[in-house]
């Protein structure tokens, strides 16, 4: 059910014989003859400075929401809620879609750098990894450092796992 409209000075409904009715910009409804009775631009009712605007069914739809029922208002709305979150959660779904792929391509990258990097570290020898430079000194066999010294023991086939030999 609409609310029902009716002029805030002398209290009539709208009828067919009834003038139009107008509403100022500080809330109040008042009727087109209440409206000339009043002095121009000033509410008849607060006697503040104002605007006014006849209501007619090309009123603007947000003016007209304030005379609709609660319940005509809510299921319209709740329309309007409902296709703005359905669009919302549409867009929600393929950002996280995106950044779920992403995160993917991200793990696969980092997986193949390391398997990369564990295999060129078990490759090179440790005479290449560590350099010891030529010297007198260094022409004493005794005088090389083991394997064990170097902190180097042959690799397992998988990171993380010690080897057979170690």
């Amino acid at each position: 059910m609409a609310v029902a409209v009716f002029c805030n000075v002398c209290f009539c409904e709208p009828h067919k014989p009834t003038p139009r009715f107008s509403l100022t910009s500080c809330g109040h409804v008042i009727c087109e003859i209440c409206l000339q009775k009043g002095k121009k631009d000033e509410c008849f009712i607060c006697r503040t400075p104002c605007r006014t605007l006849f209501l007619s069914k090309q009123t603007n739809p947000d003016i007209q929401s304030l005379f609709m029922g609660i319940d005509t208002l809510c299921k319209k709305y709740s329309k309007e809620i409902t296709q703005v979150s359905e669009f919302q959660e549409k867009h929600r779904k393929h950002l996280l879609a995106y950044h779920r792929q992403k995160t993917v391509k991200l793990e696969e990258s980092l997986k193949k750098v390391t398997q990369q990097m564990y295999q060129i570290k078990c490759m090179k020898p440790p005479e290449q990894t560590a350099q010891i430079p030529f010297s007198s000194t260094s022409r004493n066999p005794l005088s090389i450092p083991s394997r064990k010294q170097n902190g180097y023991s042959s690799c397992s086939l998988h990171p993380g796992h010690p080897s057979t030999s170690q």
